[in-house]
């Protein structure tokens, strides 16, 4: 492996808006920090909730090698068939025997193997009842840092408190602990002494002026009223937030820079192929 390999982790992209920013700025993004394998959270790419099969070829063409799903991973019906046959996606790694698809691979790169694995945590997450992520996690490693030269993890949980538990639950294991669901970047970058870097939640892309990257006038609307409503994509303010990991040869975190990089553009409905 190269004396560093650089690791990019894309905060979940939330509809329309977010699509636009990766179109719009990954191919700068990925030239500046020399990125030789791209990771991206896309459990919000369609409408804000899942990703259909369609965005998930058209995220694939824009330049994402990883494609990273959780407790929305079959949401929408069409994509349960894609997960055999697309190996840059992949789902919790804590799902049953016989679900379709892969919760981990290893990636090649120009700078060395990588195996990216997801987990979903425990705690909120009422009609998803997984295997114990801390326990698998402990099953899987031995096996992949012998197969490869950098482990990563994204983990996807509901609160601080059990994203921050794993980062330490996997200190000195992994190269990175990316975590997700909050979508809203925290600012907590680290890399520990022992080599593992980890931020609690890599944010998201899309509108920032908005709530969670949907329309905010619809969700003030549902906290009013207590009626639910079907949220809309929001597209003010669009940003590509998430981190840089750089890695050394033994495999552990030389660094990881947290990154928010504003579209200058302004959105408009015919930004490409799957929007």
């Amino acid at each position: 492996m190269a004396v560093s390999l650089n690791i990019l982790y894309i905060g979940e992209v939330i509809g329309r808006a977010g699509i636009f920013a990766l179109k719009r700025l990954l191919p700068a993004i990925k030239a500046e920090y020399g990125i030789h394998l791209t990771i991206a959270c896309a459990n919000g790419v369609t409408g804000g909730s899942g990703l259909g099969k369609a965005h998930s070829v058209y995220l694939r063409k824009l330049g994402i090698d990883v494609l990273t799903l959780g407790e929305g991973a079959f949401w929408k019906k069409d994509i349960v068939e894609v997960f055999p046959k697309q190996p840059w996606m992949l789902r919790p790694a804590n799902h049953p025997p016989g679900v379709p698809g892969r919760g981990w691979r290893i990636y090649p790169t120009s700078a060395g193997r990588v195996a990216v694995i997801q987990l979903l945590g425990q705690a909120g997450f009422g009609h998803t009842h997984l295997e114990n992520p801390f326990v698998l996690l402990e099953e899987l490693v031995p096996n992949l840092k012998a197969q490869c030269d950098a482990v990563v993890l994204e983990f996807r949980a509901t609160t601080t408190a059990e994203k921050i538990a794993m980062a330490h639950h996997a200190d000195g294991r992994l190269a990175a602990v990316f975590g997700s669901y909050s979508r809203a970047l925290s600012a907590d970058a680290r890399v520990s002494a022992l080599g593992t870097a980890a931020i609690t939640d890599a944010g998201r892309t899309g509108s920032i002026i908005s709530v969670g990257g949907m329309d905010a006038a619809v969700r003030i609307s549902e906290y009013l009223s207590g009626v639910p409503d079907w949220a809309r994509d929001a597209t003010d303010g669009i940003e590509l937030q998430g981190c840089v990991l750089s890695v050394d040869s033994a495999g552990k975190a030389l660094s990881l820079r947290a990154i928010r990089v504003p579209c200058k553009e302004v959105f408009h409905e015919r930004a490409g192929s799957g929007d």
